[in-house]
């Protein structure tokens, strides 16, 4: 029997069907910006066909971020408790500083081909340990402090 007391974790305030947006969003720029760092290791090492690719990849990537980070900070703007948790910071802090530096990767990279392979393969291997980062603080938010976890007390 459903009851509606007072939520003990803090809630996700971006759902559909009482589901949480966030984590629904967030595998796709994550995926996109790994296979864009996969890429440009091939092209540093001479295979120059995947520069269309990987610059696809990351604009698709950076799209489905900014939609992940709407509902990432509704979520965070959306309930004090999950405000006062450093993990949360710090796992918004690690995307914001992945989506700029993406930002500028995809940005050079645009304006000179020789990017790839020079600096822009680095600037994707600090992002993806940034995301390495901002996924285990992530999970922090869910399994040690419980947002967006259903309360067993409510179901």
């Amino acid at each position: 029997m459903a009851t509606h007391g007072t939520h003990e974790h803090p809630r996700s305030t971006a759902k559909v069907a009482d589901h949480p947006i966030h984590p629904m969003l967030i595998p796709f720029p994550i995926v996109c910006f790994v296979l864009a760092f996969i890429a440009d290791i091939l092209i540093s090492r001479g295979d120059t066909g995947l520069i269309n690719a990987s610059n696809w990849l990351l604009g698709i990537g950076l799209i489905f971020a900014a939609l992940a980070a709407v509902a990432g900070l509704t979520d965070f703007l959306g309930d004090d408790r999950v405000r006062a948790l450093g993990d949360a910071i710090k796992h918004m802090l690690a995307n914001v500083t992945a989506v700029v530096l993406e930002i500028v990767n995809l940005v050079l990279r645009l304006k000179n081909a020789d990017f790839v392979a020079s600096t822009g393969v680095w600037i994707s291997a600090i992002v993806v340990l940034i995301l390495l980062y901002s996924g285990w603080k992530g999970g922090n938010l869910v399994y040690r402090h419980g947002v967006g976890v259903h309360d067993t007390s409510n179901l």
